[in-house]
């Protein structure tokens, strides 16, 4: 069985029932993005900010710990029980908390499940953005969410249509910077002029002009973006909104970065 089928699993029914595995960044906060395809159960893009629960207390610390034992790793994932995705992000959120393992590293590619962050409970904090791919356009140009705070930003790039790509970064970002109370309420970012292409994603170490604005508004804010790091990048996956050989193919853009 291909290893993502085997973590992105699912099951029949009128319900979009799935284990729809997510990507963890962050050492101050903690931050979700849900692994997606063009394909159900898994044919939405969803970012949260969570808190990680056992036996009713906070075991964020042992996260952050973890990670700051493990500089080099960029990114670690979580398996979080089977449930419908749309449940965290429909009208009136009917779910607010799930079960989960985390994991070190990448749990499709030999990640290792963490001490005491095993079968805890993820509680949703916020959804940083949520959307699903019916009935979008692609878009042309490169194009982002914004999240964190403070001096800790991420940008995770919009996805859209077949042939596509998920990326995160860590960045630092100057000029008309969105205030946290912004951030919480929706930020998404452009990069004028650049083909929204994984040929043409933003990499570590540049230091481009950008815009953003508050989801839903019409007003940008010029900026100017500096990537610190590339923290996730998955391009064959999105390759396709049908099942084929080209989704569980690394392609020559992954491997130019160290995903494999």
């Amino acid at each position: 069985m291909d290893p993502h089928h085997g973590g992105h699993g699912h099951s029949g029914g009128g319900h979009a029932m799935g284990t729809h595995n997510m990507a963890v960044v962050g050492d101050r906060r903690i931050y979700l993005s849900h692994l997606p395809m063009f394909m159900s159960p898994h044919n939405a893009q969803v970012i949260l900010e969570a808190t990680f629960v056992r036996n009713g207390k906070s075991v964020d610390d042992v996260y952050f710990a973890d990670r700051a034992a493990h500089p080099p790793l960029r990114f670690y994932t979580l398996r979080p029980e089977e449930f419908s995705l749309d449940e965290l992000f429909a009208a009136g959120r009917p779910r607010a908390q799930f079960k989960a393992t985390v994991f070190r590293g990448h749990l499709e590619k030999s990640g290792e499940e963490i001490d005491g962050l095993s079968d805890i409970d993820v509680r949703v904090k916020q959804v940083v953005h949520a959307h699903t791919f019916e009935g979008i356009d692609k878009l042309a140009t490169l194009s982002h969410v914004l999240f964190g705070a403070e001096d800790r930003l991420f940008l995770a790039h919009l996805i859209s249509k077949p042939p596509d790509f998920d990326q995160i970064l860590s960045v630092s970002v100057t000029g008309d910077r969105p205030t946290d109370e912004a951030l919480t309420q929706g930020a998404t970012v452009e990069v004028p002029g650049r083909p929204n292409q994984a040929a043409n994603r933003l990499k570590a170490g540049e230091s481009v002009p950008a815009r953003w604005k508050v989801l839903g508004a019409h007003e940008f804010h010029d900026v100017k973006l500096s990537v610190r790091a590339e923290l996730y990048f998955e391009e064959g996956e999105l390759a396709s909104a049908v099942d084929s050989p080209r989704l569980f193919q690394q392609t020559a853009e992954e491997k130019k970065a160290g995903f494999t």
